[in-house]
């Protein structure tokens, strides 16, 4: 199930990214085959959404609830005192946990600075102002696994920042029903909803979700930025929209990978690396390790544990496709490794993780040594557990408060400042033949030399410049 791989290998297979769209499972093939019709690719079937929402508003978010979620709610937003009655309901220990969840969330990122500030040493005052962003949306899965955490991870950072409406889009899910027999998304994410404060919750999911808050409806408003994961056809919304409305990145499936030495211990790498694999059969998980013996206790340890899971089947597959131990050299070319993969979740349980962690610059969250296990972060460490994927933690950060905020360049200089900065600038709109732009910073040069007009304009404006004719 778990099996054995040499680097080069594994840097052929299970190392080595592909574009999602040559990733497609014959599965999701099918499906929006069986729901589009013949030929339509899963990008192809998420246009024909967003176009229908463009046009048609409620009426396009409606049909396709009940036509991809079984569900026709009767309203789109959800009732506040629903969220009020899911909240009660949750059991008490359950009420605790999320409770436990939300206020380390919020006191990690009560921490991240956003700072204002200015200067005088340039001339005059220049500085940058943090505004938070107007309105937000957030996607929260609410299928086969509901995340109330995704709420939670998303909704409090934005909070923090000082946004001033938090829109939610959650899927009704078509086989529960409310006191009223009507279709409703799931009660945990209504409960961590009103947890967190937002009552402004919209039973709509999938790929119409993006579209309506990118477009704005009868119902739901247009936001400016749309955060939190889903799957393949919110990515791919999410995609499609953007620049009608910013994103927090486009997440691709959920990654983990574990690097051991021989003080690990198997029970526990193996479990961590079932609880990635349970997320979705497109899920990563993959352990580097230079201790044969303790890769051979791991795969012992995963067809031993997975028995009892109740997502066997979606793990099996998970791993079989894309899971895997990867025999290295040494702990240095694991680290190399994970390096070159840049994977969302990085766990380092090894007996000296912080000299090993030196040598990584790319992954989303690293866990280190055992106890600091990604589970733990998923839900209850206190960081946002939406992170980049799909290698693009070389360049992307998880979600934080610096997601919800602009920064505004501040300009003002002093006329001193500005007389001398003029001609420098002009010369440099000249090389690039600006010519109004060198107009501009002339008006301002004050120069003795220069022939001015009864407003102040110069009479005539040099725009020539003796280097290069080919800029």
């Amino acid at each position: 199930m778990l099996k054995l791989y040499d680097v080069d290998t594994a840097r052929q297979t299970i190392l080595r990214r592909t574009p999602a769209a040559a990733s497609y499972p014959p599965v999701i093939l099918e499906a929006t085959e069986r729901l589009f019709g013949r030929g339509v690719t899963p990008r192809q079937a998420v246009t024909r959404i967003l176009d229908s929402v463009r046009e048609e508003g409620d009426a396009a978010l409606l049909r396709w609830s009940e036509t991809l979620d079984s569900a026709r709610p009767a309203d789109l937003r959800v009732p506040a005192e629903q969220l009020t009655e899911a909240f009660a309901a949750l059991p008490e220990t359950l009420t605790q946990a999320m409770s436990t969840a939300a206020e380390r969330i919020r006191a990690f990122h009560e921490r991240q600075p956003l700072p204002d500030w200015t200067t005088g040493a340039l001339g005059g005052t220049l500085g940058q102002r943090v505004t938070p962003i107007q309105r937000v949306g957030i996607y929260v899965p609410g299928g086969s696994a509901p995340l109330p955490s995704s709420l939670l991870m998303s909704a409090i950072p934005a909070q923090v920042a000082g946004v001033e409406q938090i829109v939610v889009c959650t899927p009704p899910r078509g086989g529960t029903a409310d006191k009223g027999g009507a279709p409703r998304p799931h009660g945990a994410i209504l409960a961590a909803a009103h947890l967190c404060g937002v009552d402004c919750v919209y039973q709509i999911g999938g790929a119409q979700a993006i579209g309506a808050m990118a477009f704005g409806t009868e119902s739901v408003p247009k936001v400016d930025k749309i955060v939190g994961a889903g799957n393949l056809f919110v990515t791919l919304a999410k995609q499609q929209v953007y620049g009608m409305v910013g994103l927090d990145g486009l997440a691709g499936p959920t990654e983990t990978m574990v690097i051991a030495d021989g003080t690990a211990n198997p029970a526990w790498v193996a479990a961590d690396l079932l609880a990635q694999a349970e997320h979705d059969v497109l899920a990563s998980a993959i352990l580097l390790t230079p201790e044969r013996a303790l890769a051979q206790a791991v795969q012992a340890q995963v067809a031993r544990q997975i028995g009892v899971l109740s997502r066997a089947e979606v793990i099996a597959q998970s791993l079989a496709a894309r899971g895997g131990v990867v025999i290295t050299p040494d702990l240095e070319t694991a680290a190399a490794l994970a390096d070159e993969y840049a994977p969302e979740h990085l766990c380092l349980s090894v007996a000296e993780p912080r000299a090993l962690a030196e040598r990584i610059r790319n992954t989303g969250g690293l866990f280190m040594a055992e106890h600091s296990f990604e589970v733990l972060g998923d839900y209850v460490a206190g960081p946002s557990h939406v992170m980049p994927t799909g290698g693009t933690a070389r360049f992307a950060s998880p979600l934080n408060v610096l997601d919800f905020v602009k920064i505004t360049s501040v300009i003002a200089l002093d006329a001193s400042t500005s007389r001398a900065l003029s001609p420098i600038a002009a010369e440099l709109a000249r090389v690039e033949s600006l010519t109004a732009h060198a107009a501009a910073a002339q008006f301002r040069e004050g120069a003795a030399d220069t022939a001015r007009g009864r407003n102040g304009a110069p009479t005539t404006v040099d725009t020539s410049y003796e280097g290069t004719s080919d800029v």
